[in-house]
């Protein structure tokens, strides 16, 4: 989330900011925010005054009682009492214009840093250099799913059959694989990188995806859980201006399994709807409140771990902290339609290693650079050719101001996949999580500056070595750095 301070201190900047990242209507997104927080900031002095008036007013009551001047501290009392009605609907005009700021806040995309390149989609990305030479084969080489589904081990009818589409279950030394990839590369960030692996939870709140800017702007891109908390009566509670309270309906009783169920909707943070029942004859008859929780399965390793630092200080002399996890990952892909239909290159499960980091704001861009030749270690090792492109604005994620994508090479499909995307996204996520740091001999705080990356993606990992290291009997040689998570295994045949 971008400081309104910032951008009514830079006004210009702001807008083309907005207007190089492809953002309709910059200006009039500025003007809306500037409106409402000079709104903001007026009842803001308005209640600061009104607030030392009432107590000058208070004060100034006892003296008029001891001076035996009660027609004045009978107006000062009707002051005092006026003043409180002023701050109490002022406090409520600031809560209601401060929502809908945030509401607009949330909604903007970081603004890029001044060195990434001004384009509108993919093919305005630079190119930054090539590692590793495409292999050669003397055969037409095959796309990875022609060849786990060739040697018996991946499959994904079975997989629509369990889960629909953009699933697939791999089997024998193809899960082997996936398995080994993930290991390898934890224990190559953890062992030679600095990264304190983390196993994280993969259901999270609402508020850890807001943290890391997934919602609410792309809500329909997630996977979300309902849990159902607790159902009460329809009679006995009624909904008002300050929600649901308890009518006293001597029809309906309140008890004690009903209090111990308040008590478990309100320690969940759960949300309610009003349902009806139908009873054996087919009639709506009884009405519930039905109380449920809202979860999420995590899109990326990143929400989890960036938010370890959610509402709170970080001494400086912990940062940079450096975090890494292999999880599954979840997506609902809702813009992805006819795109890499066949194949793993884009499911709605999968896995990837994350690795995340914080730091300080003179830090950051050091820890970038750090963090992108991390990832791309893990090629280097697996001996699989890539490229490194900048993003260009228009093709930036959200929360990035700056992101490197490392592509690696696919024969079968003669073209660079992104495998990992590293990004900067200074202290736009901290804001949003209210993140600091203590700077070493200060009481103030300050924002961190977070970053992610994928340390790769274990699917797409699999992906490339199957098209890279092929045969042409369609077996497949394991590389080196994974034959001993392999037990030995150098190379994957069809099973006989």
């Amino acid at each position: 989330m971008l400081d309104v301070k910032w951008i009514r201190d830079n006004r210009d900047a702001f807008v083309k900011g907005l207007k190089d990242r492809g953002f309709h209507g910059p200006t009039k997104t500025l003007n809306q925010i500037l409106k409402l927080d000079e709104e903001r900031r007026e009842t803001i002095q308005v209640v600061q005054d009104a607030q030392a008036r009432r107590n000058a007013a208070s004060k100034d009551i006892g003296k008029a009682k001891q001076a035996k001047d009660e027609a004045e501290a009978q107006r000062l009392v009707d002051e005092v009492a006026g003043l409180k009605e002023i701050i109490q609907r002022e406090e409520v005009k600031e809560r209601d214009v401060a929502r809908i700021l945030y509401r607009i806040l949330a909604q903007i995309p970081n603004t890029p840093a001044g060195d990434v390149p001004i384009g509108e989609d993919e093919r305005d990305n630079v190119e930054l250099r090539k590692v590793g030479e495409p292999p050669v084969f003397d055969f037409a080489p095959k796309q990875h799913f022609e060849i786990g589904e060739a040697l018996g081990m991946m499959d994904f009818e079975t997989a629509a059959k369990l889960s629909g589409a953009r699933f697939v279950v791999l089997k024998g030394p193809l899960a082997r694989l996936e398995r080994a990839l993930a290991q390898f590369m934890l224990d190559l960030h953890t062992t030679e990188h600095g990264y304190s692996e983390i196993n994280p939870p993969l259901i999270v709140q609402e508020g850890t995806m807001y943290g890391t800017a997934q919602l609410p702007k792309f809500r329909k891109d997630q996977f979300p859980t309902l849990r159902w908390v607790a159902d009460i009566d329809g009679r006995k509670l009624v909904m008002t201006e300050q929600g649901l309270v308890k009518t006293n309906d001597p029809n309906a009783p309140w008890s004690a399994d009903d209090e111990e169920a308040l008590q478990s909707i309100q320690r969940e943070g759960a949300l309610f709807r009003e349902i009806y029942i139908q009873d054996p004859d087919g009639v709506w008859r009884d009405k519930l409140w039905r109380f449920e929780v809202y979860q999420w399965l995590i899109p990326t390793a990143e929400v989890p771990l960036t938010n370890l630092v959610r509402e709170d200080i970080t001494d400086e002399a912990k940062l940079p902290m450096r975090v890494t996890a292999g999880t599954p990952c979840f997506r609902a892909e809702a813009g992805a339609a006819g795109r890499d239909t066949r194949g793993m290159i884009r499911q709605h499960q999968f896995d990837k290693v994350e690795l995340v980091s914080v730091t300080t704001p003179e830090q950051s861009a050091e820890e970038h650079e750090r963090m992108t030749k991390c990832a791309e270690t893990v090629l280097q090792k697996l001996g699989l050719p890539y490229r490194i492109v900048v993003l260009c604005t228009g093709d930036m994620g959200f929360a990035a101001q700056k992101t490197y994508d490392i592509e690696v090479w696919l024969p079968g499909q003669g073209m660079y996949r992104e495998i990992s995307s590293c990004s900067n996204c200074g202290d736009f996520q901290a804001r949003r999580m209210n993140a600091r740091y203590r700077p070493k001999d200060s009481k103030a705080t300050q924002f961190v500056h977070t970053l992610n990356g994928s340390g790769v993606a274990v699917g797409r990992a699999l992906i490339a070595v199957l098209e890279n290291y092929q045969e042409t009997d369609g077996s497949v040689r394991i590389p080196e750095a994974l034959q001993s998570y392999m037990g030995g295994l150098t190379k994957i045949e069809a099973t006989t």
